[in-house]
């Protein structure tokens, strides 16, 4: 049970992620870095979610 409250609270914040890195995408002057580290950090939740499903 632990391990599924802990993958949906993953899910969630990859979730969270991904629509952070959209609303930065469209705000005008958001540092390119900013929105790269964003991402990167969005990449690794999705293979954290990925290592603990399979």
């Amino acid at each position: 049970m632990a391990l599924n409250a802990h993958l949906e609270t993953l899910k969630r914040k990859h979730q969270a992620m991904s629509d952070a890195v959209e609303n930065a995408q469209r705000a005008p002057g958001v540092d390119d870095l900013e929105v790269a580290t964003m991402k990167k950090e969005k990449l690794r939740l999705k293979e954290e979610i990925a290592r603990l499903s399979s």
